[in-house]
């Protein structure tokens, strides 16, 4: 029977969208077994090596590579064919994947072996991060869809947070952090058939290709990104909370094991939580029918992280915890997603891949550093101070980013209108 995406999911117009169905439910799959990954990764760095610090080496050996990389991949998914690019790096994640599931399964797998194939992660999520991201408009057919996909990528990325990690920590328990790695590498298949069952038209005119050096297209994209407010004003935010709030995640075996004195599914739950909070979240802006007002949301969600951050920090009791990382996932979302969305809508198109490479800088990029420095701070000063000072510097950036609204809009409205946002002004 047809699949028909208007008739039985009025709030998902974007699903209308064939070649973005196959993308939807194939990385819905494929996210499940990468959170699982993520999951079954911290809980054994920390059963090898029970070190704080060696948890945020390897969170930095992860991300590291995105920050050196991203921004000339970038300027190369904004030449290079997106859809092809998407294939080889998932391709190459599942090798990686299942290097990681051999070495476990066998019981030879070491600490520095996790580090280099973490390294290797992330070089490939370098391209693949930025490629998908500007690849979301061309498997849109509709224009006015693409904040709908934008919100449904960040629908299906929650439920997996969501399940991935409630289910890693019952395998993790029952037969090993292996099998999870395992599971991972056997579901990319779901987002490789997917992406190759898609018909896309071709380019008009191919591939554009630019005289100019990737070191002057690189430095063409930095002064359009940061000197336009409004884009460089979200990105600051963005890498701020991103800097001193998300190595959480990287923590939380700390919490789960020493401060809630539980095990691998406690673990699972914590993240679990994380998940559901940024589901609600997402689920909430798929429905939103316009991008007008997302700008408010961008500005006040990292007051909310903030303040569930710092009772995260100070909590002791199981419940609080949970409660605590559902707000943390719920006030994330609704800040990234807000920002991918806004960004999306006022880039210029040829920019667009660089812009974004700026933006997944600035999202998981800057964890990098954040995983090394909130390591190095926990094994000196404890977890939950590390996190109650991440969380006072989030509230603090929402305020500074609250006073910029009044000359953001000023600069948003004239594009909001060129496209169709806004009603044109009467001349």
């Amino acid at each position: 029977m047809k699949f028909r995406a208007k008739q039985f999911l009025p709030a998902m117009p974007a699903l209308r969208s064939r070649n973005y169905r196959l993308f939807f439910f194939g990385q819905g799959i494929s996210l499940i077994g990468n959170w699982m990954t993520l999951t079954a990764t911290i809980w054994l760095v920390y059963h090898l090596t029970n070190s704080a610090l060696m948890l945020g080496i390897v969170g930095f050996a992860s991300q590291f590579p995105n920050f050196v990389l991203t921004p000339f991949a970038g300027v190369l998914v904004d030449q290079w064919n997106r859809h092809k690019t998407i294939i080889v790096t998932q391709v190459l994640a599942m090798i990686q994947s299942l290097t990681l599931a051999t070495l476990a399964l066998t019981n030879s797998i070491q600490i520095w072996q996790i580090i280099v194939l973490s390294i290797c992660q992330g070089c490939i999520n370098a391209f693949d991060m930025p490629a998908r991201q500007a690849f979301v408009v061309k498997m849109v057919d509709r224009k006015e869809d693409l904040g709908n996909a934008i919100a449904l990528n960040s629908s299906i990325f929650s439920g997996a947070r969501l399940i991935g990690p409630a289910i890693a920590g019952i395998v993790i328990a029952a037969v090993g952090t292996g099998t999870c790695f395992l599971i991972d590498g056997v579901s990319y298949i779901a987002v490789i058939a997917g992406l190759l069952a898609m018909k896309l038209p071709p380019l008009p005119g191919g591939i554009p290709k630019s005289s100019n050096t990737i070191l002057q297209q690189l430095k063409e994209g930095f002064d359009y990104a940061f000197g336009f407010p409004p884009i460089r004003s979200i990105l600051l935010l963005i890498a701020l909370v991103s800097f001193v709030g998300m190595p959480y995640t990287t923590l939380a075996p700390i919490f789960a094991r020493e401060i809630l004195h539980g095990g691998p599914e406690t673990l699972g739950f914590l993240m679990a939580a994380a998940g559901l909070g940024a589901l609600l979240s997402a689920g909430y802006l798929s429905t939103r029918p316009s991008v007008l007002g997302l700008t408010k949301l961008i500005a006040i969600a990292p007051a909310i992280f903030g303040a569930a951050l710092i009772t995260f920090a100070f909590s002791r009791v199981l419940w609080l915890s949970l409660l605590a990382m559902l707000v943390l996932g719920m006030s994330l979302i609704l800040q990234h997603t807000s920002g991918n969305t806004v960004l999306q809508t006022i880039v210029d198109e040829d920019k667009r891949g660089r812009v974004l490479s700026f933006y997944l800088m600035a999202f998981t990029s800057m964890v990098t550093f954040g995983n090394l420095l909130a390591g190095t701070l926990a094994s000196w000063i404890g977890a939950p101070d590390t996190l109650t000072i991440g969380g006072v510097l989030c509230i603090a950036g929402s305020l500074a980013f609250i006073r910029q609204l009044p000359s953001m809009r000023n600069h948003i409205r004239p594009i909001y209108r060129r496209i169709g946002v806004l009603p044109q002004t009467p001349t």
